[in-house]
């Protein structure tokens, strides 16, 4: 898989779009078209003490800016490399006692390296931080009674001895922030912890069923094709997950990206027939029955996500369970509401260390997101993951091994070889194949050797449920 470079893409102007980027070289599976750094980024506000603000990886014990104390560092080398991006927002948070909001952070570190280097083109981008699109033009009331206060917030906090930006430039800044920032996760890609801008990325147009894939790695995003692209073909990512039903992805797209998405899977509402899927038989469920029931799951849903958030988690596991009694006998295997329910529950209950329930419920999921989605989707490629991990911790090695293989032929596409999620997961790969074969060698040996091994282990706690719902390709300010 070949490292990309700017050679491989070009600028060009997509109809009704606006400006585009396309292949101008035929590319493969897991090819890199490019690779960029942020031209400014930053750490969500409430794990400003739990990331590095310079390489964005999670430490449990980080270096404080002895300073400002608010940036921290994985260790000296990296407080150095940021120094150059630190130094103005270190003397301006001491100067105004206290660190604003991320997005306020943001726009002052993209104005400090305007003012450093000028607003012209950087080295490798296409387009410059001028070029993009703000979208202050389609702000609702509320959104511009959001930037009023945005604006002001920057203006108590901007140095007053700095050089002196318009208000027009401010809002502009502000605008390319709202619709234009990437969400960056950790080192391991499992959360959200940061957003950036990168210039280059903001190019390229969306596609529910895109042709492409972005992965934040090693400090720099990469955009990686999916399957086969063509000299001259369009490249496009996904802004949004693509389990909804397409008029809510519209919905969704036209609200955070002030555009009306025109894609074939739009316009054809390809899949919306098994994201919303009735059991099949003799007795099909009236409307009327399926309604009621995609409304209390609706409803569930949001019981469930106040139970997540107060650490509940019992109380999700019985929420869950009712919820899927009444889905069960009247929703097909591939509806989206069914998923989302069956997603929560594996997750939770493996977090109570239920693993050979959660396994069931994990399957399930996985085997209806496997019809809905890409076949090279990163999502569906972690779901795999989780499911096989699952499957492998509950004792049931045949199936965690071949979802662990089919996680890692999707992750080598969508994350690539170096990625440290690709890494663990080619250990555990190799891992659970090496207990495979003991299991078909001598089932009754292979049984008895697990439970010694686990007798002999701490109980391994997973990671505590999240509330964050999969986040899309950019970070919206809520």
């Amino acid at each position: 898989m070949p490292k990309g470079g700017l050679e491989t893409v070009e600028l060009f102007t997509s109809e009704g779009k606006g400006r585009g980027l396309k292949a101008v070289k035929e590319q493969w599976a897991g090819d890199v078209l490019f690779a960029e750094r942020a031209y400014a980024a930053v750490v969500f506000d409430s794990l400003t003490h739990l990331v590095c603000h310079t390489c964005f990886k999670r430490h449990e014990k980080l270096h404080r800016c002895g300073q400002c104390k608010f940036a921290h560092y994985c260790d000296r080398t990296c407080q150095k490399d940021g120094w150059v991006s630190h130094k103005n927002e270190c003397h301006a948070i001491k100067r105004h006692g206290k660190a604003p909001n991320e997005n306020i952070r943001l726009a002052a570190q993209i104005l400090w390296r305007t003012d450093r280097e000028g607003g012209g083109l950087t080295e490798g981008a296409l387009v410059s931080i001028d070029e993009l699109q703000n979208h202050v033009g389609h702000f609702g009331e509320e959104e511009k009674k959001e930037l009023r206060v945005d604006l002001e917030s920057f203006l108590e906090f901007w140095p007053p001895d700095g050089k002196q930006f318009g208000m027009q430039y401010i809002s502009h800044i502000l605008g390319v922030i709202n619709c234009n920032g990437f969400t960056l996760s950790d080192q391991r890609g499992l959360q959200a912890v940061g957003v950036g801008i990168f210039p280059n990325l903001c190019m390229v147009n969306h596609d529910c069923w895109p042709n492409c894939s972005v992965i934040f790695n090693n400090g720099k995003i990469e955009l990686r094709a999916l399957g086969k692209i063509s000299p001259g073909e369009e490249l496009t990512v996904s802004y949004v997950d693509f389990l909804n039903v397409s008029e809510d992805r519209r919905q969704q797209l036209k609200k955070q990206y002030y555009f009306d998405c025109t894609c074939r899977h739009c316009q054809e509402g390809i899949k919306d027939d098994l994201m919303l899927a009735v059991k099949e038989g003799e007795e099909k469920p009236s409307q009327e029955k399926v309604k009621e029931i995609i409304q209390f799951s609706k409803d569930t849903l949001e019981k469930i996500n106040k139970a997540r958030s107060e650490g509940i988690y019992h109380e999700v596991v019985k929420l869950c369970r009712e919820c899927l009694a009444k889905q069960e006998p009247v929703l097909g295997d591939t509806n989206i509401y069914l998923l989302r329910i069956l997603s929560i529950l594996s997750e939770v209950l493996s977090y109570l260390q239920l693993i050979e329930e959660a396994a069931g419920y994990s399957k399930r999921m996985v085997e209806g997101y496997m019809k809905l989605y890409h076949p090279n989707n990163a999502q569906l490629g972690m779901a795999l993951m989780r499911t096989g991990v699952t499957h492998w911790h509950a004792g049931f090695i045949e199936v965690g091994h071949e979802m662990l293989c089919k996680a890692y032929a999707v992750l080598l596409v969508t994350h690539g070889p170096s990625h440290p999620i690709t890494k663990d997961l080619e250990a555990m790969r190799v891992q659970s194949e090496m207990e495979l074969r003991m299991f078909q060698q001598n089932e009754f040996l292979y049984y008895k050797m697990r439970e010694a091994a686990l007798q002999n282990q701490k109980i391994q706690i997973m990671p505590e449920p999240t509330n964050e719902v999969s986040p899309g390709l950019f970070q919206k300010k809520q």
